[in-house]
């Protein structure tokens, strides 16, 4: 049963005109756009590795992944030869359908939004990621580029994202490296036709 915060901030979010031809329009639900995504930056960042251990340059060959409901992810790019615990990833992102399960905000108290993400014409969204004594360290970053939102959220969204946190071993996989909860912030902007709204995330 939903709480009566969720209702209330689902008939925002219908009042704004999500799940119809409406923007992103609120800094609110340029939060919700980042948060569909959050989970597949360590998607990214481990295929990154895959590739990373494939290659025989720094250009990696692409690697194929999947949203954890559907869709495909395909990240191509670049990443630090070497045996160093620093790495350098200049990662790209292309999405089809691309859909990791319902957001949850908990500053709204919502768990039950649906964003599915396709990249413009299949242009990809850049990552960068700076880590630091893998693989219990630190990194830096940036998410930047266009996607196409459908779902509960309508829109064509740029993003424009700094990222930064600890990162660990997977507590479930220690072939996975992952970012560390609560020590996560995202800052920046998602821009669409209705304007320019701030996102302030801390996970």
């Amino acid at each position: 049963m939903k709480t009566l915060a969720a209702i209330l901030a689902l008939s925002t979010l219908t009042a704004f005109g999500c799940g119809g031809d409406d923007d992103i329009s609120s800094d609110t639900e340029a939060r919700w756009a980042y948060l569909g995504f959050d989970a597949a930056i360590d998607k990214a960042l481990n295929l990154g590795f895959d590739g990373f251990n494939a290659a025989n340059s720094a250009n990696i060959p692409d690697q194929n992944g999947v949203g954890d409901e559907d869709g495909t992810m395909v990240v191509g790019g670049q990443v630090d030869q070497g045996a160093s615990a620093n790495k350098e990833m200049r990662l790209t992102i292309t999405l089809v359908d691309y859909y990791d399960g319902p957001v949850v905000d908990e500053i709204e108290d919502l768990d039950d939004l649906d964003v599915t993400y396709d990249t413009v014409e299949m242009t990809p969204l850049d990552l960068t990621l700076s880590l630091r004594n893998i693989p219990d360290g630190t990194f830096t970053g940036t998410l930047l580029g266009t996607a196409l939102l459908s779902g509960d959220l309508e829109a064509e969204g740029e993003f424009m994202l700094n990222l930064a946190g600890e990162i660990q071993e997977d507590p479930l996989d220690a072939d996975r490296i992952v970012r560390t909860p609560g020590t996560l912030t995202v800052t920046g902007t998602v821009t669409s036709s209705d304007g320019v709204f701030d996102v302030d995330v801390m996970r």
